[in-house]
């Protein structure tokens, strides 16, 4: 009977914790995160200017005012593959309301990024990246690496690895929204946060 006793309450207990856990991991820790973040607390985007896939000056500041999905990835890369397709509809949809999508690929040679280009039907810019732009965006350890830039030309939101698109199209619309840096501070992700 005793031992009985003392099982429930090392049962009851590992629950209580467990729940305590996840009240603080998912409703207590993420409100108390977004009420202390302010506007200055998003660095701005770094400046770029690179050739895209045709040779035109892909750069960074002539899409101020844009809301920017900017994508880290490469040809061989899995979760890369799997992003593109819904990046391609993203740029489809949004396109209109003030959204640009701009791929940098971090593959070495030009053809197999042409290729793949056609091959998805990519509909947005894509340029070779290189080691001097992933040390602008803090280095690039990881692909695919995705970040968001609102139309003051911050950084709201960084995804590494392969994001749920769902959260990512959330993002963008609270950014494309009337008052979407605003909107954005206290809804999305910090950069590189959790």
């Amino acid at each position: 009977m005793n031992r009985g006793k003392v099982l429930t309450g090392a049962i009851v207990a590992v629950v209580v914790v467990g729940g305590l856990y996840f009240l603080d991991r998912y409703w207590i820790a993420p409100v108390t995160r977004r009420t202390a973040e302010t506007l200055e607390d998003r660095p701005f985007a770094p400046a770029f200017s690179l050739m895209d896939l045709n040779g035109r000056k892909l750069a960074l500041a002539d899409y101020k005012g844009k809301v920017v999905l900017l994508d880290f990835w490469a040809t061989w890369c899995g979760p890369c593959r799997i992003e593109i397709p819904a990046f391609v509809k993203l740029q489809e949809r949004y396109r209109d309301q003030g959204l640009v999508v701009i791929g940098i690929s971090m593959d070495d040679d030009l053809e197999p990024v042409r290729e793949f280009y056609r091959d998805f039907r990519m509909n947005y810019a894509v340029a070779m990246g290189d080691q001097k732009i992933t040390q602008l965006y803090g280095g690039i350890f990881g692909l695919p690496t995705t970040f968001l830039i609102g139309r003051d030309g911050r950084i709201y939101a960084k995804h590494l690895g392969a994001a749920d698109i769902f959260i990512i199209e959330e993002e963008v619309k609270a950014l494309l929204a009337p008052g979407g840096a605003a909107e954005a501070t206290g809804a999305t992700r910090r950069p590189g946060g959790a």
